[in-house]
């Protein structure tokens, strides 16, 4: 809640304020689970939208949609008491909310594009070795020199075949392109689709701006990002937050500090940044983390231990919110005696036992004054949320959808003219072209065909036709030499009986 324009997170000896100046300086909230850390970014969250600070959060476990809910006051009854409240001066109030989904299941879909997410992060995304990433890397090169856009999947599949099928005619201006390592790529790119990557990867693109609007009453947005089933894929996951930051750091311009944030950003489970990346990746995390302050943009990390997060970007969270840490074994408790030394030390009491008998709700909290200087740290209860504490049903979910501003714009997917288009579009010519060829080339030995045909037909009936003369010609012959030949009988006989009537007559 606001108290004095200032952020009231907790209250021990003193009350515990994130000062809205300071808010850009990032922060950390951590400890184990079950110990508050949800509520404590809940807190938060509600707070900096109270002053007008838009906030985009990641919904793990779906519990944060309650923030369009006014709260119950008779649960958090006692405990705002406790805290010195009332009902009155602690209203129960709902949070102007909108909801984002990679899968469009719980939310807006959320899309960026293959060439937006470049690819050095699609090979972290992919488990890609050093030679395949070179392959990436020549694959995006090409398409950029040709101007051919790659939006989706297919696009940056489709390219990667032509860049493996034109090895030969690139190898001295891009480098070689091995089949091995092309295959290779196409299989990890096969397996990120069948892992949602076709909905991730597409048009229309997010815009940035759109999360970072204030509604009518002045209040920030409170971006719920719905990813109970994007955390299912790690990787997914946190390349898909990790290309959030990059963009942000690439979008916003320099604004130095301000009187408040533009926008505030909580990435739970910050350890999935972090596991099995490269050093040049963590070292690309502590720039952004680093410069992305003078943009604007508060970054909060959530996460179980400090550790979980590489010491040169922990230097880099000034506001910290440590719950209960248990420590039953001595790896443990050197990470709880580790946590404690981040702080600056109360005389009042031992840091190091504190956070390990904090209860639920309880926490180590030390936030930067007005010079940026960390404050001694103080043991404080978290405030409840005034907003719903839990799930929301799936009909109040999708009418909030339904009413949201942004319903409709990014709903339908969009396929436009890019690399696969193109590089199909030339095959399909080339495709149309070979088969013209080849139906006048089979046209052609038909027509050979029919009139080799046609003069077999035409001999055969030419031989026919002098068989038939002949035949009748032979028929004609044995009537003529029948005829000659009774004739010649008959006038043989004739003469004969001539000769005969005259030696008689002698």
């Amino acid at each position: 809640m606001l108290k004095d324009g200032n952020i009231l997170v907790g209250k021990g000896n003193t009350e515990c304020f994130i000062l809205p100046e300071m808010a850009n300086r990032h922060g950390l909230i951590a400890g184990a689970t079950g110990t508050g850390k949800t509520i404590t970014l809940k807190v938060m969250a509600e707070s900096f939208s109270e002053l007008g600070v838009p906030v985009f959060l990641a919904d793990v476990k779906g519990d944060l949609a309650g923030c369009v809910k006014a709260g119950d006051y008779g649960t958090i009854k006692k405990r705002v008491e406790g805290l010195g409240f009332d009902e009155e001066s602690f209203p129960m109030k709902s949070f102007p909310v909108r909801f984002w989904d990679v899968f469009g299941e719980g939310g807006h879909p959320v899309r960026t594009t293959v060439s937006e997410m470049g690819p050095s992060l699609l090979s972290r995304l992919l488990g890609l070795t050093e030679a395949q990433t070179g392959v990436l890397a020549i694959v995006f090169r090409l398409a950029d020199d040709k101007g051919w856009l790659l939006e989706d999947l297919k696009d940056l599949r489709s390219m990667v075949a032509y860049a493996s099928e034109h090895s030969s005619e690139i190898i001295n201006e891009y480098g070689n392109i091995s089949k091995q390592s092309a295959g290779a790529v196409q299989r990890a790119l096969l397996q990120l689709e069948d892992a949602g990557g076709d909905l991730f990867f597409g048009e229309p693109a997010i815009k940035l701006a759109d999360w970072m609007q204030t509604a009518d009453d002045g209040r920030g947005y409170i971006n719920v990002f719905h990813c109970a089933r994007l955390y299912r894929s790690p990787l997914l996951y946190s390349t898909f937050m990790l290309w959030l930051l990059a963009e942000l750091f690439e979008e916003l311009p320099e604004v130095g500090d301000l009187e408040k944030p533009k926008l505030v950003f909580f990435f739970d489970e910050a350890h999935l940044l972090f596991n099995d990346s490269t050093k040049a990746l963590r070292d690309n995390i502590e720039q952004v983390v680093k410069l992305i302050r003078s943009k604007g943009v508060g970054v909060y990390f959530i996460t179980q231990q400090p550790s979980d997060v590489p010491d040169p970007i922990l230097a880099q969270l000034g506001n910290r919110v440590q719950h209960a840490l248990r420590a039953y074994t001595p790896s443990e408790q050197r990470a709880v005696r580790a946590a404690a030394q981040t702080f600056r030390v109360n005389p009042e009491f031992d840091t190091e036992e504190a956070i390990m008998a904090l209860g639920t709700g309880e926490a180590v909290v030390s936030f930067l004054d007005g010079k940026g200087r960390p404050n001694i740290c103080e043991r404080a209860t978290i405030l409840p949320p005034q907003s719903m504490m839990g799930a929301i049903d799936d009909e109040r979910r999708r009418a909030e959808i339904e009413a949201s501003d942004f319903f409709g714009k990014y709903d339908v997917s969009v396929d436009n003219e890019s690399a696969y288009e193109i590089i199909n579009a030339d095959r399909l010519e080339q495709e149309k072209l070979e088969a013209e060829a080849a139906a006048a080339a089979a046209e052609a030995k038909e027509k050979e065909k029919a009139e080799k045909e046609a003069a077999r037909e035409k001999a055969k009936q030419e031989r026919e036709k002098a068989k038939a003369k002949k035949k009748k010609d032979s028929a004609l012959g044995k009537v003529a030499n029948s005829a000659v030949n009774s004739f010649g009988r008959s006038l043989g006989r004739e003469i004969f009986r001539g000769i005969l009537g005259i030696f008689s007559r002698k």
